[in-house]
């Protein structure tokens, strides 16, 4: 039997989705700079895209370098925003006024995924999905900070889509799980290929 997964995240959505669908899953956050990471990037004029898969490798491959023989799952999500990449806001006034940026407008959600082992990495995915806002009143925007709020911070664009702020869209294409910051089809489709997961 297949040693578990390891998550190279701390993310309890992602390892919720993973364990929801039967897969065994350790978690081994990756101990990154990300920040600095993505402030580099954008200074290189990295696309939003890229970001993600490049920010999703950098844990998976730090997190496999300290765990040998052990297949390690990388990931991260990049809010697309007119070419523009936007992170989680570091403040109330700050996720206010990235939500003001998207209202009326769409924007896309870029979630890597990559599989490392022993320091290589053998797969990587890239899932898409553009989301449209709707053009919400200020009324409604300052009570949906109020009754959600600090948990929003902790979020890419401000929003949980599982939660109230499905009522933020008027429109989504792509799939649910991307959304979330997990491309999970491709990844479940991938473990099963190469023996990891029963089928």
């Amino acid at each position: 039997m297949p040693l578990p997964l390891v998550l190279a995240s701390a993310s309890p959505t992602r390892k919720a989705l993973l364990e929801n669908a039967a897969v065994s899953v350790d978690t081994a956050p990756a101990q990154i700079d990300e920040e600095s990471l993505r402030a580099a990037m954008s200074a290189e004029a990295i696309t939003p895209r890229d970001m993600a898969d490049q920010l999703a490798e950098a844990k998976a491959r730090k997190v496999s370098g300290r765990l040998p023989g052990r297949l390690v799952l990388g990931c991260d999500q990049v809010l697309d925003h007119r070419g523009d990449a936007l992170g989680k806001a570091g403040s109330a006034a700050e996720l206010r006024e990235q939500l003001l940026q998207l209202r009326g407008d769409t924007h896309i959600l870029w979630s890597a995924a990559v599989l490392y082992r022993d320091g290589r990495p053998l797969w990587r995915h890239i899932g898409e999905a553009r989301m449209t806002m709707a053009d919400f009143s200020d009324d409604y925007l300052d009570g949906y900070l109020a009754r959600n709020g600090a948990q929003l911070e902790t979020t890419v664009g401000g929003y949980m889509l599982e939660n109230e702020g499905v009522r933020l869209f008027s429109r989504i294409d792509g799939d649910y799980f991307t959304v979330l910051g997990l491309p999970l089809l491709a990844v479940l489709r991938q473990l099963a290929r190469i023996g990891e997961l029963d089928t």
